[in-house]
């Protein structure tokens, strides 16, 4: 391919970017910038002109679908296969690199990643054995504190002894929730980049391996990057590799969650030699909107400093009403897309964003009432579904019997005749033995159980259905094999006799699910059926944390959702 392929369609500071000599690079990109097409034709650029293997480039997005439309993006302006790339999130990347060297980071072969449910569900357990009122000690506030602490590299003894019983308290369940962790071989999302951070700092080998591997690093959004994920940048970083950061310091929205501007803002001052370029001709929006949003960041305190323009014609102006409460308000937005409908617009063209979803419900009252369709972007998702954790459920202790969130979910799951008393027995040699719950339920089989004689039978064939699955997993493939553990499950019975009216759904939920674990299967090989099984929970469990899956019924919908929600999506009408 002539190099002109690749520069031919670019504006001069895309080209700039995209070309320049290999260095380190901080990128600001406002919006609509095509920030993304840059990322594309700099990897492009590096494989094609100085000879870079794709393994030896190491591109970080804000979500795996971002990553997966890059790569795409990139095979197609190649005309050829980029396999090798080291292409994702930083926690899909983590993830890969924990599952290559277990050993070296100290997890189990077979560790499973939770999602924000299950470590909820956790934290509510240790919470509950510690007897601390959650009216006191909300179980998601303790979530955050942890996440908090594992996002600035804190892990529980490493914190400052506590001045007050609250956060002593907090730090309590802390180490304990890391023991529980450590014991079921279960892995968080913090816990995935934390993990390889610490092992790089003490792992001198390790580190410079990685830092010689990779050649090329371009981190996309790098505005929303937090302490933790900026240290590990800093961690691959050696003198003969170059890091190319892209991003927007007004755009950066996530502080609450930890994100932290001031990584983009000094930048250039943590790396030496720094090129840094703007992209500020915007192929998005009219000229009216640039110029109201311009306005408004020109107010912004720090910030790099760039000034959006374009060559689309002025637009409509935008409007601007005050309505005298949140009903008259609604109304004008029904009455708005109403008239856009009528004049040729589709319903999904349209999207209402707020704040916060509390905010949502008066706009959906209006709507109804309009009979107008909507979508409210922010509710269960696929993998979220009850029937859809349980199925994964029965996976995930197949896989790896240790684990104590799925035996939690499934121990009663269909009905098995283990009553509250009988579970809450088994909960409780687990944490005199600070040992596993199925290693519990062994002993509850001895002799002087304290279970009664049909709770331990109802036990034992709960835990021989699990022992034969387990065994079906050395002589069939993934697919099969999850479709075995489904029928011998009885969720599918269950589903019948537990909701008949929900029935439907749900069965065609399990099917799909099927559907998703057979087309993983085709597309991955591993070296056993339960390691493929294990990176196909970890897979799903790190997309869950992407909210922007389309739904299918907002092809025709006006969508809903926060402002936050709204990153990366465009819409006609807003």
């Amino acid at each position: 391919m002539d190099h002109h392929a690749l520069i031919d369609e670019l504006n001069e500071a895309q080209r700039q970017a995209v070309t320049a000599p290999p260095q380190h690079q901080l990128i600001i990109a406002g919006a609509g910038s095509g920030k993304t097409r840059v990322l594309v034709h700099r990897i492009a650029w590096l494989h094609r002109e100085y000879h870079t293997p794709p393994y030896q480039i190491l591109a970080v997005t804000f979500t795996n679908k971002a990553a997966n439309a890059i790569k795409e993006r990139v095979e197609q302006l190649l005309d050829n296969a980029v396999s090798g790339m080291w292409l994702g999130t930083f926690h899909s990347i983590c993830h890969r690199l924990l599952r290559m060297h277990n050993e070296i980071f100290g997890v189990a072969s077979g560790f499973q990643v939770i999602d924000s449910d299950d470590q909820l569900r956790l934290i509510k357990g240790i919470q509950k054995d510690y007897q601390l009122d959650d009216k006191v000690y909300p179980a998601k506030k303790t979530q955050y504190f942890i996440s908090q602490q594992k996002e600035q590299g804190l892990r529980a003894q490493d914190c400052a002894d506590a001045q007050d019983e609250f956060t002593a308290n907090l730090l309590k369940v802390y180490q304990r929730y890391e023991q529980a962790c450590q014991a079921s071989h279960l892995v968080d999302f913090d816990e995935l980049i934390l993990k390889v951070v610490e092992t790089l700092a003490s792992n001198a080998e390790l580190k410079a391996r990685l830092q010689g591997q990779f050649r090329h690093i371009l981190i996309d959004e790098f505005q929303d990057t937090n302490f933790l994920q900026y240290q590990l940048v800093k961690q691959l970083h050696s003198p003969n590799n170059t890091i190319s950061v892209v991003g927007d310091d007004d755009q950066s929205i996530y502080s609450w969650r930890g994100a932290q501007v001031d990584n983009i803002l000094q930048f250039a001052e943590h790396f030496p030699n720094v090129q840094t370029i703007r992209l500020e001709q915007n192929y998005r929006s009219s000229a009216s909107i640039l110029n109201a949003a311009n306005g408004l960041i020109a107010h912004n305190n720090k910030r790099l400093g760039k000034n959006l323009w374009t060559q689309a014609n002025s637009g409509d102006k935008v409007k601007v009403f005050t309505a005298y409460n949140e009903g008259e308000e609604a109304q004008y937005i029904v009455d708005h897309i109403q008239h856009n409908v009528q004049s040729d617009s589709s319903y999904n063209d349209h999207a209402i964003l707020y704040r916060s979803n509390a905010q949502s419900r008066v706009i959906e009252e209006h709507l109804s009432r309009a009979n107008i369709p909507y979508i409210v972007y922010g509710g269960l998702r696929f993998f979220e579904r009850a029937e859809i954790k349980d199925a994964l459920a029965y996976l995930r202790l197949a896989t790896n019997q240790d684990d104590n969130q799925a035996f939690d979910r499934i121990i009663n799951t269909p009905t098995r005749g283990l009553g509250q008393t009988s579970i809450e027995k088994i909960r409780l040699i687990h944490q005199q033995n600070n040992v596993s719950l199925w290693q519990a339920s062994l002993i509850c089989l001895q002799a002087n159980s304290p279970l009664s004689a049909r709770a331990q039978n109802a036990l034992r064939g709960f835990m021989e259905k699990i022992n034969s699955m387990r065994e079906k997993s050395h002589n069939t493939g993934l697919g099969e094999w999850f479709e075995w553990i489904l029928q011998t499950s009885d969720l599918i019975a269950h589903q019948h006799k537990n909701d008949p009216q929900q029935a439907k759904n749900k069965l065609e939920n399990l099917q799909e699910l099927c559907n998703a674990i057979s087309q993983f299967e085709q597309d991955n090989s591993s070296e056993s059926t339960s390691l493929a099984a294990a990176q196909f929970i970890a897979d799903v469990t790190l997309d869950a944390r992407n909210p922007n899956a389309k739904d299918k019924q907002a092809d025709s919908s006006v969508q809903l959702m926060t402002l936050h929600a709204a990153k990366g999506l465009e819409f006609n009408t807003v």
